[in-house]
């Protein structure tokens, strides 16, 4: 048997336009070794060690059915065909088909799965990073002692950050390499997460945050440019949306470890007064597994090869495609196989980069398409995603409020309150030498009322204010009641002693369970529309995929006004966010293949970042409305679905379309 590396010599001419990695003839473009003809390196068969490949037999051939290995010949023939009858085939369409032809010999198997498990993470880590400071939120706002502003900015700077690392890490992906800058991007993140756990204080923990976001940001762009450059034509739309799966997995993820986490307070420790670390930042460093353990898996897989042969690295590109093939032959029984490649043409770097994507890729009108409905879709999925769970809090407001107590003109002497108050508001009461010891406020309001020779002693407060009271020769030791809480009061010898410091969680209102059981349902629903755009996206097309499901998530934002209670509202959320994942995964898939190789990663990082401008508008106008009108969310996403929709038709079947 002939040594596979005897013919690595790699030859590049002064005056040729190519790059040739090795000497050999047989196909055009690259070359095989004699030993092993064309249609016995197509035999991609599933066989396992062990079974005598000569006693197999195909199941469709008394059916008449081609066999695949003869399709792919016919489809390989069609190619040459077409670049012999071609008057100018660029040397750009040259590399992908011959591309396309090396992908197939190497097959689909072990190879692709693991590095579909590495990715995977990497993308699982990026869907966590969006509900990571929403679960903690409600916590961190008492323990760093958060104003509305900046909870405001700390879920701003979360988009905001992912937006830049996505056009960052994109750019540099094209230029350095997928792999590498994966690799950094996703050990910033894992840095600057952990040391957020353990900020004391709201600028530190905002700066690590938003250093965290840059380094996740980078995955989506990298991971669908990296993932795509191994696969080939007839599996890509269906493994890349079996790919986005993990985007819901990572919101599930998120979801079930915070509902697990975030209430058991005694999941923490405390250094004195000066640093506390409560359970909110055991599920941040918990958030950050899923980005180390890819950044581990990362050390162990290679470099695009696709990437390498576009920057001329064609020794490097050759080894990794015969790892490919060596790794998935012999896991399917046939090591015997041998990687026969022993000529590759690469182009060398286009100066005029912008002719380059222009001439390789769809129209300008299908790539507007493209980030038109990405637009569209970010804005109305993120927007709902706000304004679902804020309604169904306000929903929960209006019944809390229904059930308020109201007391008048009460008089009190002589009484200890040992026992907590809720939900109450007291109108022109008198308390006379009474004593509040030990208890809780919750949602208290004192109203014209005298306190007159009272004592409150370890008092914890929430939503608790005394508005135009008068507090004579009152004693208040170790509480929250701060000069904050006191509105327009008449202070007439009150002491204040040893006021608590800082700010205190609250575990009956902050660590509501229906907040992540929302979001554990909603990321839950996305599973069938993932599973059907991986089942149909290469049966049905991308073009169909992405305009009915558009379509269908806009009769879904429709029904939004039948909600009327917290049930439908997640009943409808569900629905929306499960066929709007349709949409997404076939946008993801045509994004990838409308760019070439040499841009595709910049592209992806473009948009994903304009999807990230589009998030933070639409879930701060969403946002602005709850409580006011349903009206104007509703009908802003419907009309935004809508006309993606009808956009989503003009662009083109990419079914059959080889990356360049």
């Amino acid at each position: 048997m002939a040594d596979p590396y005897q013919n690595n010599i790699y030859h590049q001419g002064g005056g040729d336009s190519y790059g040739t990695y090795g000497e050999g003839g047989g196909h055009d473009g690259y070359g095989y070794q004699a030993e092993y003809s064309p249609q016995d390196e197509d035999a991609a068969s599933d066989a396992t060690e062990g079974h005598d490949e000569e006693d197999q037999m195909y199941e469709g051939e008394y059916q008449g059915i081609p066999h695949p290995d003869e399709v792919k010949a016919a489809q390989r023939a069609a190619r040459a065909k077409d670049r012999t009858a071609g008057s100018a085939v660029s040397e750009l369409e040259e590399l992908a088909e011959q591309y396309e032809d090396i992908m197939e010999d190497c097959g689909h198997g072990r190879f692709q799965w693991t590095l579909f498990m590495v990715l995977g993470l990497a993308l699982m880590a990026d869907g966590v990073e969006c509900f990571v400071v929403a679960f903690v939120l409600p916590s961190a706002e008492k323990d760093l002692c958060l104003s509305n502003a900046e909870k405001g900015m700390l879920g701003l700077v979360v988009f905001l950050s992912m937006m830049v690392g996505a056009f960052l890490w994109g750019g540099l992906a094209d230029k350095v390499g997928r792999r590498r800058c994966l690799k950094v991007a996703l050990a910033i993140n894992c840095i600057f997460a952990f040391l957020s756990s353990f900020a004391q204080d709201y600028g530190f923990f905002l700066f690590f945050r938003l250093l965290s976001g840059i380094g996740i940001g980078g995955t989506v762009p990298i991971v669908y440019s990296y993932f795509s450059e191994f696969l080939q034509m007839d599996k890509r739309g269906e493994h890349l949306s079996w790919l986005c799966m993990f985007w819901m997995i990572g919101g599930i993820y998120a979801s079930f470890t915070a509902w697990g986490i975030i209430p058991r307070y005694g999941w923490g420790f405390s250094m004195g007064t000066e640093f506390q670390f409560h359970s909110w930042r055991v599920f941040v460093l918990v958030a950050v597994l899923p980005a180390v353990a890819s950044l581990i898996g990362l050390l162990f897989m290679p470099e695009s090869p696709r990437f390498l042969l576009e920057n001329a690295k064609h020794d490097e590109a050759w080894m990794i495609l015969k790892r490919i093939h060596d790794t998935n032959w012999r896991a399917k029984g046939q090591p015997e196989k041998v990687f026969t490649v022993t000529h590759i043409k690469a182009p060398k770097t286009a100066e005029d980069e912008f002719i380059e994507i222009q001439s390789a890729t769809g129209t300008p009108i299908q790539r507007w398409a493209v980030t038109l409905i990405m637009i569209f879709v970010s804005h109305s999925y993120y927007g709902l995603s706000v304004w679902f769970p804020d309604m169904i809090k306000h929903l929960q407001y209006e019944e809390y409020e229904a059930k308020v107590k109201t007391f008048h003109r009460e008089r009190v002497e002589n009484f200890h309150f040992n026992f907590s108050l809720e939900n109450q508001i007291h109108i022109e009461g008198e308390y006379i030498r009474d004593k509040f010891i030990s208890i809780e406020m919750k949602s208290v309001k004192f109203e014209d009322s005298l306190f007159e020779d009272c004592r409150f002693e370890d008092i914890r407060s929430t939503d608790t204010v005394f508005e135009n009271c008068t507090i004579r020769s009152t004693v208040f030791y170790n509480t929250d009641l701060w000069e904050e809480k006191f509105i327009d009061c008449r202070m007439e010898n009150a002491t204040f002693e040893h006021n608590k410091h800082g700010c205190h969680l609250d575990s009956m209102r902050e660590n509501d369970v229906l907040i992540y059981l929302v979001s554990f349902l909603g990321s839950l629903a996305v599973l069938p529309g993932n599973i059907i755009s991986a089942l149909f996206v290469e049966k049905v097309g991308r073009v169909k995929i992405i305009g009915g499901s558009m379509l269908i998530s806009a009769g879904c934002s429709f029904l939004l006004f039948l909600s009327f209670s917290q049930a439908a509202i997640i009943v409808l959320q569900c629905l929306f966010c499960g066929v709007s994942a349709a949409a997404w995964n076939g946008i993801q898939v045509v994004t990838v293949e409308l760019y070439p190789a040499s841009k595709r990663a910049t592209a992806f990082g473009l948009l994903n970042a304009l999807c990230k401008l589009a998030a933070v508008l639409g879930s701060s106008i969403f946002a602005s409305f709850v409580g006011i009108t349903k009206a104007i969310p509703i009908l802003l996403s419907f009309s935004a679905l809508v006309c993606g929709g009808l956009v989503a038709l003009k662009l083109p079947d990419t079914r059959q379309k080889i990356l360049h």
